[in-house]
């Protein structure tokens, strides 16, 4: 296998591996480039976007300035998709995000993980966990979201949340760590 299949399917593999930096050095480009376009340019972010990202649904999406993420190839985000500032992904593993999602300023997604030894994490070794977020999902402003999440459909996440965990469908969940604070009333969804 080659490391960046080693990365894909979550095993453990060599981050300083030529072809990896390679594809890195390769989205920054186009991060840069998106992220200098003026607001008016709307329909060349869409084409940048289109060709970073893996997958984006129909209708429109709007990523506001700045955006960051690794690879950009690892990301899904389905119809009617909105993130706000400062948008940032780690997609060593996939990240998948549903239709109707709408992202708060400051939120990271994080997929890649580290040995917490020292003499292995300055190895260059790790590995990364999938995340996924269903549909109608709001995440409030500053919310962190680590390796290995699943988010269910119709979640709010509060502001300043730390996601360690799975959040199940239907439920409003806050805090650090994201616990579970209400379940949300079958007329309140879509």
């Amino acid at each position: 296998m080659t490391e960046k299949e080693k990365m894909l399917s979550g095993e453990v593999y060599s981050a300083i591996d030529q072809q990896l930096l390679e594809e890195l050095a390769a989205a920054r480009e186009v991060i840069h480039d998106y992220n200098n376009l003026r607001p008016s340019e709307q329909a060349k972010k869409l084409e940048l976007l289109k060709g970073l990202l893996g997958h984006i649904g129909d209708d429109a999406i709007i990523v506001n300035q700045p955006f960051y993420c690794d690879y950009g190839k690892q990301i899904s985000v389905g119809k009617r998709f909105f993130a706000n500032f400062n948008f940032t992904v780690l997609d060593e593993a996939c990240v998948t995000i549903g239709d109707d999602c709408f992202i708060g300023p400051n939120v990271s997604i994080y997929t890649a993980c580290h040995s917490t030894d020292p003499v292995e994490r300055n190895s260059r070794q790790e590995w990364a966990k999938p995340v996924s977020i269903g549909n109608n999902v709001w995440i409030g402003g500053s919310v962190t979201i680590l390796p290995g999440v699943t988010i269910g459909d119709n979640v709010t996440i509060g502001a300043g949340s730390v996601v360690v965990g799975d959040i199940p469908s239907d439920s409003i969940a806050v805090g650090n760590p994201c616990r579970v604070v209400k379940k949300v009333p079958a007329t309140m969804q879509q």
